[in-house]
């Protein structure tokens, strides 16, 4: 049996990171997918610690919080920087992602339709700061922080992507993040994921829209 357990509905959603995260590492996993229905029952909601999903077993060790699993795989797969400066600056890339997932996830679950075009037009803002960090690193030819990966770069990208789902163009204004994209897309055990029937055929959220 694969060591680790993803519980969470089927969708990309707060997950797909780590997916991505574990194909790349070579590792295998379980999904336990979780319906609407269920979920609505009760039970299962109850159960978890925060009453919410992903809920991630690594063995006996049994985690919520979508970051906190990241950062838990990041240590584990010595994908958090190479010193404390750039375990910090990943910190750092990983809180910076999550606010604007925070964005993205109000826009789909609660105006698509009405604010999308507002969304999408201060979107280069709210990317700025990730091409500024690519920049800085190797001028924008290496990954977010330091010359390997980490668990931010996962987040970072399946960021962009779930963008790229919603508008293909959204990432023409930052060249650098559009090749970045491409770069970290074309790893071979991520291209083989990417280009998944698990990955193709889940959507990026619940309540997605096109």
């Amino acid at each position: 049996m694969p060591p680790y357990t993803i519980v969470y509905f089927p969708t990309r959603g707060r997950c797909e990171a780590m997916r991505m995260l574990l194909a790349d590492q070579g590792q295998s996993w379980k999904e336990e997918v979780v319906t609407k229905e269920t979920w609505l029952q009760g039970p299962l909601k109850a159960s978890c610690l925060y009453g919410q999903l992903p809920k991630f077993q690594d063995g006996d060790l049994t985690l919520y919080q979508s970051n906190a699993i990241l950062r838990h795989l990041g240590r584990t797969f010595g994908l958090y920087g190479k010193d404390q400066r750039e375990a910090a600056l990943v910190d750092m890339v990983n809180d910076g992602v999550e606010d604007v997932r925070r964005h993205c996830g109000r826009l789909i679950h609660h105006n698509y339709e009405e604010g999308k075009a507002k969304y999408f037009q201060e979107l280069p803002e709210r990317l700025k700061p990730f091409e500024t960090l690519l920049v800085q690193n190797q001028g924008g030819q290496a990954f977010i922080v330091g010359d390997q990966i980490s668990f931010a770069d996962y987040n970072l990208l399946d960021l962009l992507l779930n963008h790229q789902v919603l508008a293909p163009s959204c990432l023409d204004s930052h060249p650098l993040l559009l090749a970045y994209v491409k770069r970290l897309s074309a790893r071979p055990k991520l291209k083989a994921y990417l280009a998944s029937p698990e990955h193709m055929n889940r959507p990026v959220h619940r309540a997605q829209k096109t």
